[in-house]
Order: C-alpha cells, then structure tokens, then sequence
C-alpha cells in the first residue's frame, strides 16, 4: 500500500509545480520608446518585453497608455503565445507628445480564467515632441507615392508644416 501512495504524492507535488500561484513574474520589460513615423505623421508607444516564465495558454496582456492628448487612456490587448519568448506592444496612434514628460504605461498579465498574473507600472520618455512630426504624411498609399497635398506638382515645398497639438 505504501507502494501506491509514493507515486501519487510524487505525481501531486509535480502537477502542483505547475500551477502558478506565486513565483517569478512571466514577463520582464525589455524596452520602451516613442516611435515617430515623418513619412506617415503618426507616432506611437512601443514596448518590449521577453517571457521568464510560461504562461498558461490563452493568456493575453493588456496595456493601458495615457493619452499624451489628454482623454481617456488608450488600451491594446494581445495574445500571448506559449512559444514566442518576446512580446512587442505598440499602441494606437498618438498625438501631442511633449519632449522630457513622463507618460504612464500599465501592463497587466492575464490568465485564462481572467486573473491577473504580473502587473507592471512604467512611464515612457521622449527626447523630442510632436513639433518634429509633419502636418500631413508625406506619402500616401501602398507604393509610398508622394502626397500630393504635401509635393504640389511633384516638387517638394520650401517649407513642410509641421504638427501642432492644441493647447
């Protein structure tokens, strides 16, 4: 009988192991930036992060951006993969970045079941602000043509207007 009872306490001690009630956060962060696309006049938060630990599958990560613009915080939610060690984050786009102002970034790891696993709290800093953007994308479609709002005749302007944010 003793026989019999080894292997089942063996057998539980394993299944528990691999059930995360505490231990090791599954993600750590690994980068974070403002990206300023000039060609397209958009900028966005982008985020990286690389898996420590595995996570159960159909875990999602859900990031909470301030909205440099003021408003409402902007939130992406992503799918976490069992076998993809990185997770890239990049936010919808933004406007109205202000050179050497901290912006909140929460990160939140989620289980399946809903349960937060790892919550991370940060902020983003740009070393340039929204003046450096164009008004409008300096090209426009899949071919990256030329916008003819901004290259009349073809010919690029003495002067590009640049992005403004209101006041």
């Amino acid at each position: 009988m003793k026989y019999i009872v080894l292997p089942a306490l063996i057998a539980a001690a394993v299944l528990a192991g691999c059930q995360r009630e505490t231990g090791p956060d599954p993600l750590k962060l690994t980068g974070k930036m403002f990206v300023f696309n000039y060609r397209l006049a958009y900028a966005t938060y982008t985020i990286t992060l690389n898996k420590t630990e595995p996570v159960p599958e159909g875990s999602v990560v859900v990031a909470t951006f301030e909205n440099p613009a003021g408003g409402e915080p902007l939130t992406l939610t992503r799918k976490l993969f069992p076998r993809l060690d990185k997770v890239v984050l990049e936010s919808p786009d933004i406007t109205c970045i202000k050179k050497e102002r901290p912006y909140a970034v929460t990160i939140e790891v989620k289980g399946p079941d809903g349960a937060m696993l790892q919550r991370l709290e940060t902020t983003v800093t740009s070393d340039v602000d929204q003046s450096v953007m164009p008004a409008r994308p300096l090209v426009v479609g899949p071919g990256y043509d030329k916008n003819p709002e901004v290259f009349r005749n073809g010919l690029a302007p003495t002067h590009f207007d640049m992005a403004a944010c209101p006041a």
